[in-house]
């Protein structure tokens, strides 16, 4: 297992660690865990348990993003976009640390628009994997993974340079829209269709893109006899 993209998610994760050890004995026993998609309050748990859930959460998350590429088969080896990979890995690790700190400035008498702000970073992320998407290779585990790229190199490519920009302007809209939607009077959430449909596009391409070069004649398969 190569260590060398591990420290720096590691020393997020330790400065999230940090924040909760400081915060903590300024928290009461009950603090927010849970928020509607109004931005309202609407769960509560011992700060025991609570305070720690995310880190720990982020601790699994990076201890199996190290182990993924021991796991993945030889023809479709992470380490191929093993740069791209890491950054990928700190992206995720910035978003939910900068959920975690949104989260625990409620119990600590702060309370941001928790609305607005989780979209901002939500949209923020989708953004940011938009820049790197197009680098990712061929895999079982990170990127656009259907039937259609994982049986073509060809359409994997394709499909990831068309849903580098699909993931990047959405997530640049999803920001504007967690900004402008709040000031017409509506909830910042519901610029999150914004997202997911940029984002789930590039499936239906992935389809459109094997099948058109299927008829073409070009697709990289091998062709199976009857």
């Amino acid at each position: 297992m190569k260590l060398k993209g591990f420290w720096l998610p590691l020393l997020i994760w330790g400065a999230v660690l940090l924040i909760s050890a400081l915060l903590y004995p300024q928290m009461p026993d009950r603090i927010p865990t849970h928020w509607n998609w109004r931005g309202e309050i609407d769960g509560w748990g011992d700060k025991q348990w609570a305070a720690w859930l995310m880190p720990a959460i982020m601790l699994g998350l990076l201890l199996f993003f190290q182990i993924l590429p021991w796991l993945s088969p030889r023809q479709f080896d992470i380490e191929s976009f093993r740069p791209t990979y890491d950054v990928i890995i700190v992206m995720l690790m910035l978003m939910f640390a900068s959920l975690h700190v949104v989260f625990l400035l409620p119990a600590v008498g702060l309370h941001p628009p928790v609305d607005t702000t989780v979209m901002v970073i939500l949209a923020a992320f989708f953004m940011l994997l938009g820049t790197v998407l197009d680098k990712v290779r061929r895999n079982f585990f990170v990127g656009v993974r259907t039937p259609w790229t994982i049986a073509s190199e060809r359409v994997w490519n394709d499909t990831h340079r068309v849903a580098a920009k699909l993931f990047f302007w959405s997530g640049l809209l999803g920001i504007a829209a967690a900004v402008v939607l709040p000031l017409l009077g509506w909830k910042a959430f519901l610029g999150l269709p914004i997202i997911l449909l940029g984002a789930l596009a590039s499936v239906p391409y992935s389809l459109f893109r094997y099948k058109q070069l299927e008829r073409r004649g070009e697709l990289d398969v091998p062709v199976q006899n009857p």
